[in-house]
């Protein structure tokens, strides 16, 4: 097990390392610039290289990447171009308060929702409670989130006036945009819980534990829910990963200050440093949550670990 993970961890350092060096590279080569040019040409050639050299762009190209992963190294980002006075880091961590509580209430609500009606789907397996719950998981996949969250800016929002409709006042603020992030989640855990469910009640060992009198709810909990986990599981990170990415729209129509309007408008106006920092942030959360599901095996299914620690 200790060998398994030290070479995870130097795999994950390999391919932070070649994002980090990707990234930088694909930056350079983006047309435009973070600096008001207009206002540049008014200086001086003196004054420009000072204005550069503050930034370290007056260094030649393979001396700037050196000093990109000597500071990446010791945890610094550098500052951003476009926020004045402040470094990327702790750009970062301001931001990531709201997408975290917002992830984490999309994935719990959407993964505790999905597993039920999963259940519930395959209990009923040919029944209005299947058909239905199968078209919830057809239209959470079919309908973007986008549009989720405009038609719960209206109908919940303006119609009913339950809700805040965008920015982020209170705890209030972060329900419908956690609602139109979890629609996915709900959506693909279901459908999931569902087939590995019908799949599971189908082995022999489900009829031996009938047969030896055990209740539904033990047969249910303890053979069957927890069998059919461990696929569930597997899909479980690319889905935690993917409300980042899908945080990026959401949190810019509810006004959300998190990590993906921060990475949003970085891009607008061609914040290199901080546009690095986030692609590495993502990077890194994503490997690092994939780590995660993988240790997350042994706690669903004894086997896994066992067989792990011989090795």
């Amino acid at each position: 097990m200790k060998k398994y993970l030290f070479f995870r961890v130097i795999n994950i350092l390999i391919t932070l390392y070649i994002i980090a060096t990707a990234t930088f590279f694909l930056m350079k080569q983006l047309p435009g610039s973070p600096f008001d040019e207009e206002r540049l040409s008014s200086l001086s050639e003196e004054q420009r290289m000072e204005f550069y050299a503050k930034y370290g762009l007056d260094k030649p190209l393979h001396e700037q990447y050196i000093l990109y992963l000597t500071n990446l190294v010791q945890g610094e980002m550098g500052d951003s171009f476009y926020f004045k006075g402040q470094d990327v880091s702790g750009l970062i961590a301001s931001r990531v308060g709201p997408s975290a509580l917002l992830g984490f209430q999309a994935v719990l609500l959407g993964f505790t929702v999905g597993i039920v009606l999963g259940i519930i789907a395959a209990f009923k397996h040919n029944t209005m409670w299947d058909f239905s719950t199968m078209l919830v998981a057809v239209l959470g996949v079919s309908v973007p989130n986008f549009v989720f969250a405009a038609l719960l800016q209206y109908y919940v929002g303006l119609k009913m006036g339950l809700l805040p409709v965008a920015f982020w006042e209170s705890y209030s603020s972060s329900i419908m945009p956690t609602l139109a992030l979890s629609l996915i989640v709900i959506a693909l855990i279901a459908r999931f819980t569902r087939n590995e469910m019908l799949e599971v009640l189908q082995q022999d060992y489900m009829l031996t534990a009938r047969a030896k009198g055990l209740s539904q709810f033990k047969v249910i909990y303890k053979h069957a829910i927890r069998n059919a986990l461990i696929p569930v599981i597997t899909i479980l990170g690319p889905i935690v990963v993917s409300l980042l990415t899908g945080s990026l729209v959401i949190e810019n129509i509810f006004g959300v200050p998190g990590i993906g309007s921060l990475f949003v408008d970085s891009i607008k106006v061609n914040d290199y440093t901080t546009i690095m920092g986030l692609t590495l942030f993502y990077s890194a959360f994503f490997v690092l949550t994939m780590l995660v599901i993988d240790l997350m095996y042994g706690v669903i299914d004894p086997r896994i670990r066992i067989s792990g620690a011989k090795e």
